[in-house]
């Protein structure tokens, strides 16, 4: 006998009655009593009063016995067990969602749901529901666990810190994207060599070389994912392994300027290189380890060649010719001239930016 009555949580099923009610039924339609039935089906009259109460179950044993002498198929009774047992499982994980409502407040939900990252729900044990679907975890403590507990790279990095919440949400978003392009299996001399390719498109620009970009990078064993970044997320790039034989790169377009956005995606590319498989990387201007300072070698080295920066270092004086000249001789687009410049304060902050394009790349979500 299922309840006919709408469900008052968006996020509970039908609520379905016990099994014992049922058998009500089938003993009032023949005019049997529950003394009868149970010296029919040769059990204790206390066993049949607590499964018609619901407070024991109707085991496959019972059910055969059921079939036997209300006629009803077993199955129909393992059913209706089943889902009575199910319903309750549900009510009782919906009292537990309504508890952990004051979870979920630290949390961008409204930008979630502006950006399609959640569905939207109109009770607050719902939005708990789907937040919690949204990490692939069963409890707010498996969250605790994996952001804070578990991961030192996460504890360790001050941008992390400032909103562990916010971070995760959009570090998570990368992931599901992530998990969606379909990679062959690492091969580090592969991605040395896609890195080149990838250099070359530094002149193109963005829906120019976004997909190529992705697919080369896929075909080496490393995802690039683009998330737009997140209001309180100081984090700027992710990098981590998804499986031992896939990794991936996350990049944010937070204010970026072309120059920033090639150096950001070749320290990512120096960390999977380089670092191992076990550590995350989350790039942020608020620490300096070896890793990082090495990245950071890496991208600079990689996009202009430290003899080649060298011997243009020599001018002293740089103008847009000499910019544009230099950096078409050696294959990249200006800004990453421009950009180098001004970090080594050899150029003024305000000097050729109008060589530096800013970038929109990849979907909003």
């Amino acid at each position: 006998m299922i309840s006919k009555a709408p469900p008052k949580n968006d996020y509970s099923p039908t609520q379905v009655s016990p099994p014992g009610y049922t058998i009500l039924d089938y003993l009032e339609e023949r005019d049997m009593t529950q003394a009868e039935l149970a010296a029919r089906m040769g059990r204790p009259l206390k066993t049949v009063n607590e499964i018609i109460a619901g407070k024991a179950s109707i085991t496959p044993e019972t059910a055969i016995q059921l079939e036997r002498v209300l006629g009803a198929p077993a199955r129909f009774w393992l059913v209706r067990q089943a889902d009575y047992d199910e319903s309750r499982a549900s009510q009782a994980a919906i009292q537990e969602l309504e508890s952990q409502v004051e979870w979920v407040r630290a949390f961008p939900v409204a930008e979630m749901l502006k950006r399609g990252w959640l569905p939207k729900k109109k009770d607050k044990a719902s939005v708990v529901h789907e937040l919690l679907k949204f990490f692939g975890i069963a409890s707010p403590a498996e969250w605790h666990k994996r952001w804070h507990v578990s991961a030192v790279s996460f504890r360790e990095s001050p941008a992390f810190k400032k909103s562990p919440e916010a971070t995760s949400v959009w570090i998570r978003r990368g992931e599901q994207i992530a998990n969606s392009i379909s990679c062959h299996k690492y091969n580090k001399t592969a991605f040395f060599e896609a890195l080149k390719q990838v250099r070359s498109m530094t002149v193109l620009s963005p829906d120019q070389f976004e997909e190529d970009l992705i697919s080369i990078c896929a075909q080496a064993g490393v995802a690039v994912v683009f998330v737009h970044p997140l209001k309180g997320v100081s984090v700027t790039g992710v990098t981590k392994w998804l499986t031992p034989d896939k990794a991936f790169i996350q990049l944010s377009l937070r204010g970026k300027f072309e120059d920033i956005f090639w150096f950001t995606f070749f320290h990512e590319a120096c960390h999977i290189l380089k670092h191992g498989k076990r550590k995350v990387f989350l790039e942020s201007n608020d620490q300096q380890s070896r890793e990082e300072k090495e990245a950071d070698r890496f991208a600079g080295d990689f996009l202009i060649s430290p003899d080649d920066w060298q011997e243009f270092a020599k001018l002293a004086r740089f103008s847009r010719t000499s910019v544009k000249k230099f950096a078409g001789e050696i294959g990249i687009c200006p800004a990453i001239v421009v950009g180098r410049l001004q970090h080594e304060g050899l150029l003024p902050r305000n000097h050729l930016n109008n060589l530096r394009r800013r970038y929109s790349i990849g979907p909003s979500t």
